[in-house]
C-alpha cells in the first residue's frame, strides 16, 4: 500500500516534467500538459499491456538516443566546448565530481537513492516477462547502459544551461529552455521529443507496476483467489486507468505544493528504499529470514523516515529522512531476527 502511494507520486513527478516541456514548447498550461501526457500513456498501456509498452518503449528509446546524440555535441560546440563549463561565472565546485552539499545533492544523494533502482518493483515484475534468462540479463544490462547515457547527457545539458542561461527560477524548465535557446529549432524540437518520450516511457512502467500489484497481489491473493485470466486482465486495466487519472490529479496538486520534479520523485524513491531495500537484501543473503523481520524493518523504516521528515528537521540538518529510515529498518530487521532465534 505504501509503495503504491509512493508510486502514484512518481507518476505525478514524471507528468510534471512532461508538462513543463509542453509548456515551454507550446505555451499550454501545466495542467493541460499533465492531462495530455497522462492520457497518452494510459491509453496505449491499457490497450497493449506489457507487450504493447515494450514495442512503444523501443521506439521511444530510439528517439531519445538519437535526440541526445545530436543535441549534446551541438550544444557544447555552441558554448565553445567543454572548457566553457568552468571559469569565474560558475561556482568553484561546479566541476568537482566528489562534491556534495548534503543528502540532497551529489554523491550523497546517489548513495541514498541508488538502492531504489536495484530493488525497483517495476524492474522485478517486468523481469518475469523475459523469454529466457539470457534475454533477461541482456535487457537489464542494456537498460543500465541507457540509463547512464541518459543521465550523463541530461546533466551535461543542465550544466550548459547554468552557464548560458543564468538566473532561471523554475528548475523544471531548465532542460526545455536550453534545448530551445541553444540549438537550432528543428534539433531543439527533436531533443524535446526525446525527453518527453522518456517521461511517458517511465510512466507506463509505473502503471505496469501498479496494475500487476493490484490484480495479482491484492485482487487474486485476498479478494478472488479463483479469479480467471479475463477477470485479472479487467482488474489490471481498471487499475491502470485509475492510476493514470490519479497521477494527473496529483501532478496538478504537487506542481503547486512541491518546488521541483525532484521533490515529487524523492517521495517515491525514499519510500521505496526504506520499505524494500533491507528486507530484500536480507532475504537474498540470509536464508533464515521470515516475514516478521521484513515487517519489522518496513514499519521501523517508514516510521523513522516520516518522523524526521515531518519533525523538527531544521534542528538536525545533517539527518536525512531516507538515511534515518534505512538505519531504523536495519536495526529493526536485526533485532527481530535476534529475538526469533532466542
Amino acid at each position: 500500500m505504501l509503495v503504491g502511494l509512493g508510486t502514484l507520486a512518481l507518476v505525478a513527478g514524471q507528468l510534471i516534467a512532461g508538462a513543463a516541456i509542453l509548456n515551454v514548447l507550446t505555451g499550454i498550461p501545466r495542467w493541460a500538459g499533465a492531462l495530455v501526457g497522462g492520457g497518452i500513456m494510459t491509453i496505449y498501456f491499457t490497450a497493449g499491456g506489457l507487450a504493447g509498452s515494450a514495442r512503444v518503449n523501443i521506439l521511444q528509446l530510439a528517439v531519445m538516443m538519437a535526440g541526445f546524440a545530436i543535441a549534446l555535441p551541438v550544444a557544447l560546440q555552441g558554448i565553445g566546448g567543454i572548457d566553457s563549463l568552468s571559469g569565474p561565472s560558475v561556482p568553484s565546485t561546479f566541476g568537482d565530481l566528489t562534491y556534495s552539499a548534503g543528502p540532497g545533492s551529489g554523491w550523497t544523494l546517489f548513495i541514498l537513492l541508488a538502492p531504489a533502482f536495484i530493488i525497483s518493483p517495476g524492474i522485478i515484475q517486468k523481469s518475469w516477462g523475459a523469454r529466457s534468462e539470457r534475454a533477461l540479463r541482456a535487457g537489464v544490462a542494456l537498460n543500465a547502459c541507457v540509463l547512464m547515457l541518459f543521465a550523463f547527457a541530461a546533466v551535461m545539458l543542465g550544466m550548459i544551461a547554468r552557464v548560458t542561461i543564468p538566473g532561471i527560477e523554475n528548475r523544471d524548465a531548465v532542460l526545455p529552455m536550453v534545448l530551445l535557446e541553444q540549438l537550432p529549432a528543428w534539433l531543439g524540437a527533436l531533443a524535446l521529443t526525446a525527453v518527453f518520450s522518456t517521461e511517458v516511457d517511465t510512466c507506463d512502467a509505473i502503471l505496469f507496476m501498479i496494475s500487476t500489484s493490484a490484480s495479482q497481489d491484492l485482487y487474486k491473493r485476498f479478494l478472488v483467489p479463483d479469479a480467471s485470466d479475463g477477470q485479472l486482465l479487467r482488474m489490471a486495466r481498471l487499475t491502470a486507468v485509475a492510476g493514470g487519472a490519479i497521477g494527473v490529479v496529483l501532478a496538478v496538486v504537487l506542481a503547486v505544493v512541491l518546488e521541483t520534479v525532484i521533490g515529487a520523485l524523492t517521495i517515491f524513491y525514499s519510500l521505496l528504499v526504506v520499505t524494500l531495500f533491507v528486507p530484500i537484501l536480507g532475504g537474498l543473503y540470509t536464508r533464515r529470514v521470515r516475514s516478521a523481520e521484513a515487517l519489522a524493518a518496513i514499519a521501523a523504516g517508514v516510521a523513522a523516515m516520516f518522523a524526521v521528515r515531518l519533525g523538527p528537521a531544521g534542528s538536525y540538518p545533517w539527518l536525512d529522512p531516507t538515511l534515518a529510515g534505512l538505519m531504523a529498518a536495519s536495526a529493526a530487521f536485526l533485532a527481530a531476527a535476534a529475538l526469533r532465534r532466542t
